[in-house]
C-alpha cells in the first residue's frame, strides 16, 4: 500500500471540483503561504536505536510500504520520526507506530518569539481547540505568515505536540506545536497492521468541537416533522447548484425524522452580501422562507437598509474548523463528514433511516 502523495510545492493545494459538490475558489493568500520549502533532507541526521529503526520498519512493510527505506531519523514534528522513501516523501510515524503522517515539512520563516516547549497534550484533549495561551504562543511564532490570525481554528491531535490548524478557507495543515515546521500532510492510522485510512476519531472529536462554538440562533433550522431520529450540519450556498438540490431533498428528510441545521457557508463571490440579506430577516421563519426562495427559486431576499450586521460571517469564520473544500458538506450530530452523493440510498443509511 501506499500513501497518498502530495505535492511539495505548496502547503496550500489544488482544489478540485467533485461531482456533487461546488468547490471553493483557491486564493492568491492562500495559495502562497508564505511558507520557505526547505528540505528536512538537509538537516543533520541524528541516531536512532536499532530497536526503533528495525520495529518501525517491520510495521512499514506489514502495511504495505514497498518502497525503499533509505533512512529513520528523529523528525522535526514532536514525538515522530522520520522515515525517509527512495524517490518519495517522506513519512513521519509515532514510535507506537499508529499514526502516520507522509509529507515535506516547510521550515516556518518567521522569527521564534516564544522558545519555551509548550505543555504537551493529552489523550482528553484530542479534536479540542488548543489552550488560548497555546494558541497565543503559536500566532507570535507567526508573524510572517499573512493568512493566519486570532481566527485561525487550532486543534490538538492524537500525537502530542503536532497539531492541526485550517486556514479560513478551509485548508488543512498540520504543525507543531512550537509553530517551527508546517505541512500539508494528513494524520493516518495504521491499525491491526493495516492503514485504515485518516484519523476518524479526530476528526469526529474536532468536528463535534466546531459545532459547540456554532451561534444556534444564527443556523437556519429545518426541524424533523416526525419523531427525531437524526441531525445533521450542512454548509451551505445560495449559488451552489448541489446545494439547491439538496435543499429540495429537505422537507422529505424531515418527515423521515432529520433534522437539518444550515450553517451558512458562501463560496461564491456574490453569496456574502446575498446570505446576509437572508440572514438579516427578523424572525427564524423568515430566514427560513428567504432562504427557501433562493435555494428553490433562485429568488434572493435583499436586506433592509436598517440591518447592517453581517450575520453569516461569524458561524462562516468558526466552521473553519471543518475544513469545507466544496459545498454542500454534510456532517452528521457526531462529526462524520458524508463523502458520498446524497441523492444516493447510502445517505439515508448514513443518517440511519430506514
Amino acid at each position: 500500500m501506499t500513501l497518498s502523495v502530495l505535492k511539495p510545492a505548496s502547503l496550500i493545494g489544488v482544489i478540485l471540483l467533485a461531482t456533487t459538490a461546488c468547490a471553493q475558489p483557491s486564493s492568491a493568500d492562500a495559495s502562497s503561504a508564505q511558507l520557505s520549502n526547505n528540505s528536512q533532507s538537509a538537516k543533520t541526521a541524528k541516531a536512532v536505536s536499532t530497536a526503533i529503526d528495525q520495529r518501525l520498519r517491520q510495521v512499514l512493510t506489514q502495511a504495505g510500504i514497498k518502497t525503499q527505506i533509505t533512512s529513520i531519523v528523529p523528525s522535526n514534528l514532536p514525538n515522530m520520526y522520520q522515515v525517509n522513501l527512495a524517490g518519495q516523501l517522506p513519512l513521519h510515524i509515532t514510535e507506537d507506530g499508529r499514526y502516520v503522517i507522509q509529507g515535506e515539512l516547510q521550515k516556518n520563516p518567521s522569527k521564534r518569539v516564544v522558545t519555551k516547549t509548550p505543555a504537551r497534550s493529552t489523550s482528553a484533549q484530542v479534536g479540542k481547540p488548543v489552550s488560548a495561551s497555546v494558541k497565543s504562543d503559536m500566532l507570535a511564532n507567526m508573524a510572517a505568515l499573512k493568512n493566519m490570525s486570532a481566527k485561525t481554528p487550532f486543534f490538538y491531535t492524537a500525537v502530542p505536540g503536532v497539531i492541526w490548524g485550517a486556514t479560513l478557507e478551509g485548508v488543512p495543515f498540520l504543525l507543531s506545536d512550537d509553530a517551527q515546521y508546517i505541512t500539508d500532510g494528513e494524520i493516518s492510522v495504521i491499525e491491526n497492521g493495516q492503514f485504515i485510512g485518516l484519523d476518524e476519531n479526530f476528526e469526529k472529536r474536532k468536528n463535534q468541537s466546531v459545532f459547540a462554538t456554532l451561534d444556534n440562533s444564527q443556523l437556519i433550522t429545518y426541524p424533523a416533522t416526525s419523531p427525531e431520529k437524526a441531525v445533521i450540519y450542512v454548509a451551505d450556498d445560495v449559488n451552489c447548484p448541489y446545494c439547491r438540490r439538496l435543499h429540495q431533498q429537505v422537507p422529505s428528510l424531515n418527515a423521515k425524522g432529520v433534522t437539518v441545521n444550515i450553517i451558512g457557508y458562501p463560496i461564491y463571490e456574490a453569496s456574502p452580501e446575498q446570505m446576509r440579506g437572508i440572514w438579516c430577516q427578523a424572525d427564524e421563519d423568515s430566514r427560513r422562507q428567504a432562504f427557501d426562495k433562493a435555494m428553490l427559486q433562485g429568488q434572493m431576499t435583499p436586506a433592509s437598509s436598517s440591518c447592517t450586521v453581517d450575520h453569516v460571517t461569524p458561524n462562516r469564520e468558526k466552521a473553519a474548523g471543518l475544513a469545507v473544500m466544496a459545498t454542500p458538506a454534510i456532517y452528521r450530530e457526531d462529526g462524520v463528514l458524508y463523502q458520498a452523493s446524497f441523492e444516493s440510498p447510502e445517505f439515508l443509511e448514513f443518517l440511519g433511516i430506514e
